[in-house]
């Protein structure tokens, strides 16, 4: 089997976790396309945000129709994110240079700089899934500051999910849940809306900086996100949440290690 093969078939896998989870499923994309489509790290990471950013629309669409969607809180946490997403593929990625630090024979590079961070988020979401949520962290907080650290977590959330193209899911959904006050399906329906909004914002960042974009492979990927997708929102209702997140957490966190011991040259 040829890895573009093997990619076309993980994209379907992508998708079929978004939709359970909402979140981790998009954390594929761009180790898919880098490894098994040998993308540069740099537009790997534009073309994540599209394929995810279609397909979370999708599934959050499924999401309403069963009234799992809270459109207003939703559209709270979105607006940060926005700004820090766009102007982290408009202006942040931009500015690294090309080659960053030269260690001996080894040259940081842009796209290996980019590659590490992302492994770095993998690691982190891994333990956010392996986890167990506490949901009583916040609840001594007043309205007043569970509006402002939502706003705040937004921008962040919005920067990091610019810079290493992820949908970052696995850190809307413990804020759409500590701080939102949401049951976990109706955090995952909102969390595919707000993941949609500011992946597909920060993709027209990437186009306004003249990105040519290669829109046969991504219109492929994301028909076949679109598939895994529809199925994971059916499946949801049946698969338990917990043994999902607890396998799918050490798949992700293994595949963070392999990532920065393959660009380090550990291995």
């Amino acid at each position: 089997m040829s890895l573009e093969v093997l990619g076309y078939i993980a994209a379907i896998g992508m998708g079929l976790v978004l939709g359970l989870i909402g979140g981790g499923g998009s954390i594929l994309t761009v180790p898919i396309l880098v490894y098994l489509f040998h993308i540069s790290a740099t537009n790997a990471t534009a073309y994540s945000l599209f394929i995810v950013g279609i397909t979370a629309l999708v599934g959050s669409l499924n999401y309403w129709r069963r009234g799992q969607v809270d459109v207003k809180t939703g559209l709270l946490f979105a607006a940060p994110t926005l700004i820090g997403t766009y102007a982290a593929r408009a202006w942040l990625v931009p500015l690294v240079p090309k080659n960053l630090a030269q260690i001996g024979t080894f040259t940081l590079t842009k796209d290996i700089f980019i590659l590490l961070a992302f492994a770095i988020i993998m690691v982190l979401a891994a333990i956010s899934m392996l986890r167990p949520r506490r949901v009583s962290a916040t609840q001594h907080l007043s309205p007043a500051q569970k509006l402002g650290l939502t706003l705040l977590e937004g921008l962040v959330v919005g920067i990091i999910t610019g810079f290493v193209g992820a949908g970052g899911g696995f850190l809307v959904i413990p804020v759409l849940v500590l701080l939102g006050g949401l049951p976990m399906k109706m955090a995952v329906g909102t969390s595919l809306m707000v993941i949609a909004i500011k992946s597909l914002t920060g993709f027209m960042g990437d186009i306004g900086n003249g990105l040519a974009v290669d829109w046969v492979l991504i219109g492929s990927l994301t028909g076949l996100a679109l598939i895994g997708n529809v199925l994971g929102g059916l499946f949801s209702q049946r698969v338990p949440e917990a043994a999902l997140k607890t396998s799918f957490g050490w798949f992700v966190l293994l595949m963070g290690a392999w990532i920065i011991s393959k660009e380090l040259h550990l291995i």
